[in-house]
């Protein structure tokens, strides 16, 4: 049965995913335990985006293999899907933007593929239809306990990702202040990691520590994607490491060589470039 009392919620998952891995599976699940363990909340989907060619990562492969890998290991989920709107466009998305996408879908089942729906949470959105007394808070602030139609969209990372907050224009601070205020973080902590430190020393973070769930890694799990391409370099096994089908599509299309590395070497990653130039959005 389903309890009325329980907060929806949708897991977004950004990332170059250069190739998906068994992790990136687990980190779902892991997410997945955590939020029932709750008793507060109801998972009802997970969504995987990987970011576009545009985004100039070293060794980063074509958008449509990626997307294509990531299909193939969600294939058999039954709340798990690849989302292919963010690898799509032209330009590179900043992730609040793509959150801000995935949000309106939610108000909006039929919002077409434009980036003029990933529009703020501040801005009255197509709310129209919900009750009078619970316009206001929409606008302001998507977590408000009182909305039940809307599942909330929280960003789905590792500690790694969390902690690249502090990496001078990475990301920009009126960036993380939305993310962390009117979404949230889900984190998969590692043993031994210093997350919390982080998150202590970062006033932003501090300031919405409440909205930053961290998940242990009791199991711990080092497979990394970075750790996957050396291995196909050096024509090492990766099986049990990526989805029998994932690692099929590689050998099938030979995605993975010192030459495919070298991509985008010397390139100023697209962040870098964009927020260090001063430029707006």
């Amino acid at each position: 049965m389903e309890d009325p009392d329980k907060t929806e919620v949708v897991l977004l998952a950004c990332g170059s995913f250069n190739p998906i891995t068994n992790m990136h599976l687990r980190l779902f699940e892991l997410a997945k335990d955590y939020f029932h363990e709750t008793g507060k909340y109801k998972v009802i989907k997970g969504i995987i985006s990987p970011v576009g060619d545009a985004y100039k990562k070293k060794g980063l492969i074509s958008a449509n293999h990626r997307v294509t890998m990531a299909k193939l290991a969600t294939k058999n989920s039954d709340w798990v899907e690849v989302d292919d709107w963010e690898s799509s466009q032209s330009e590179w998305l900043e992730t609040l933007k793509v959150l801000r996408y995935h949000h309106q879908k939610l108000l909006s089942p039929d919002v077409t593929n434009s980036l003029q729906n990933a529009i703020p949470l501040t801005k009255p959105g197509r709310k129209r239809k919900q009750e009078p007394n619970r316009h206001d808070p929409v606008k302001k602030k998507n977590q408000s306990p009182d909305i039940k139609s809307v599942p909330q969209v929280k960003l789905l990372c590792g500690s790694d990702m969390l902690e690249s907050f502090g990496i001078p224009n990475l990301w920009k601070l009126e960036d993380i202040t939305e993310i962390v205020k009117n979404y949230g973080l889900v984190c998969i902590n590692r043993a031994g990691s210093s997350v919390q430190k982080f998150i202590y020393e970062s006033d932003i973070l501090w300031r919405h520590k409440n909205n930053i769930h961290l998940v242990e890694e009791w199991i711990t799990n080092d497979i990394s994607s970075t750790k996957i391409r050396r291995a196909l370099r050096r024509g090492q096994s990766i099986r049990y490491l990526v989805p029998d089908v994932v690692q099929a599509y590689i050998e099938k299309n030979n995605l993975y060589s010192p030459e495919s590395e070298d991509r985008n070497a010397g390139v100023v990653l697209a962040p870098l470039q964009k927020h260090a130039s001063g430029s707006k959005n």
